[in-house]
């Protein structure tokens, strides 16, 4: 074929093409169907009747079979366009009511053999499904709707505008004010600008419903491609003060224990020398007896100045002084001070960290002289050491002694099971780890008796 005829028979066809897309945007689907079985059929009726007119027959059987030939050919042409186009208005109407959100209709042809039947069939698994997980999800909102309700923190949510789409009961008594009177609102109008400056902070200031601290989150996120923002206020207050009584109380209690221990056999005794002094004709021993009773207030109030002296280096702690030290050189130098027991020093990675060496001196001697008091009686073995993991420093020290007996007391102020201890060894063994950004933990060994003292450092 020659180009010119390819380019004649595509001229030829492109205006078939155009009229025949034309005719089918004017005319509807069903009208098509309907167009084209009558079409179909429209042979085979002009001959029916042409064979009707040329046979001698009267002309009132040739009306009545030309009347019955044309009915029936009208009537099936409509059946099959009807019978086609009926499943499709179904699954029409289906997609609608899954596009409006109604998952209840459901198409009564799906039993019937074939593809349009598995057709159906799918589409009423799909508003199955759809209903199912529509109910989950609803479930789910509401569930998390009353969760949200009875959390104590105020919660609200801001749409990229910074206005108030959700509050929850405690943003409600916090603003002091009902939801619908604070929904819409900006962050400006609320009074609530200041805290979107940065993700996570602790204010002092005063809401509608009262001055206190709070501690301030705030985060972002996306719902419907739009950046939201959710920011969540706690009040600090409260807690804080439950956890200030609660300290004074332990101290109270703690105090209130070593200070009777000591004044009540201080008040016994000054009560028994005033009655011996007041005698007429005091005892020959009178002298021995005054002298011994002198020493043992003495020897209780200097027990009770020790116990001052040691509540106040626990509450005195000075910040550390950071700077440049070797762990290897301040290990060796911690264990040359310790003349009591052989200690074996388990050599780790020669690095340098900032830290305040005084005071990790002093932790470290703290954790050796228990360590070593806790062998006294089983001859065990005392060993530190140190290594490197993750950017953070392990440094440990393990004794073969009697191990932990009572964990929960371990960092409870003044609480020692030594005759001549003072209880504040590990708790200001802690606070110094806890200084440095550190963590300090004290447990028992799994394999073999004993216990195990880890300090963890973060370095860079």
């Amino acid at each position: 074929m020659s180009q010119s005829d390819k380019l004649t028979n595509q001229v030829s066809v492109l205006p078939n093409t155009t009229l025949s897309r034309r005719l089918s945007e004017r005319i509807g689907f069903e009208n098509q169907i309907a167009l084209r079985a009558l079409i179909g059929g429209l042979p085979s009726v002009l001959a029916t009747l042409i064979l009707l007119w040329v046979n001698d027959y009267s002309f009132k059987i040739q009306l009545t079979l030309g009347l019955l030939v044309v009915c029936f050919w009208l009537g099936f042409s409509f059946s099959i366009s009807e019978r086609i186009t009926r499943p499709l208005q179904t699954l029409s109407n289906m997609l609608e009511a899954l596009r409006e959100g109604d998952y209840s209709v459901r198409a009564r042809r799906a039993r019937d053999a074939g593809a349009l039947g598995e057709a159906l069939r799918e589409m009423n698994f799909l508003s199955a499904m759809l209903c199912g997980q529509r109910l989950s999800a609803m479930e789910a909102t509401a569930l998390m709707r009353a969760i949200v309700s009875e959390i104590d923190s105020a919660i609200f949510t801001f749409d990229n505008s910074q206005r108030l789409r959700i509050i929850n009961r405690a943003g409600e008594r916090l603003l002091n004010q009902p939801s619908e009177r604070l929904i819409g609102k900006t962050a400006k109008e609320l009074a609530l600008e200041d805290c979107f400056e940065t993700e996570s902070q602790i204010l002092e200031r005063v809401f509608p419903s009262g001055v206190g601290r709070w501690r301030i989150h705030k985060r972002t996120f996306r719902e419907g491609g739009l950046q939201h923002q959710l920011l969540v206020i706690t009040d600090l207050s409260k807690t804080l003060r439950d956890e200030e009584r609660k300290a004074w109380q332990r101290l109270v209690r703690v105090l209130g224990h070593e200070l009777n221990n000591s004044l009540a056999p201080i008040k016994s005794l000054a009560e028994s020398l005033t009655r011996l002094i007041q005698k007429e004709t005091p005892p020959e021993d009178w002298k021995e007896d005054m002298k011994r009773g002198l020493e043992v207030i003495s020897s209780r109030a200097e027990s009770l100045t020790r116990f001052m002296d040691s509540y106040s280096r626990l509450t005195r702690l000075p910040p550390p002084k950071f700077e440049s030290v070797r762990v290897r050189e301040l290990i060796y130098r911690v264990v040359s001070l310790e003349t009591r027991a052989k200690i074996n020093i388990v050599d780790g990675e020669d690095i340098f960290i900032q830290a305040d060496p005084a005071q990790l001196e002093q932790l470290l001697i703290n954790l050796l002289n228990n360590a070593i008091e806790a062998t006294n009686e089983t001859n065990g073995y005392v060993e530190i050491g140190w290594h490197c993991l993750n950017s953070a420093l392990d440094i440990w020290v393990k004794d073969e002694g009697i191990g932990i007996t009572n964990p929960a007391n371990l960092f409870v102020p003044f609480f020692t099971t030594k005759p001549k201890g003072s209880g504040i060894g590990l708790i200001l063994s802690r606070q110094i780890a806890e200084a440095h950004g550190g963590v300090l933990t004290l447990t028992n060994q799994e394999t073999q008796k004993g216990c195990i003292a880890n300090l963890r450092l973060e370095y860079h």
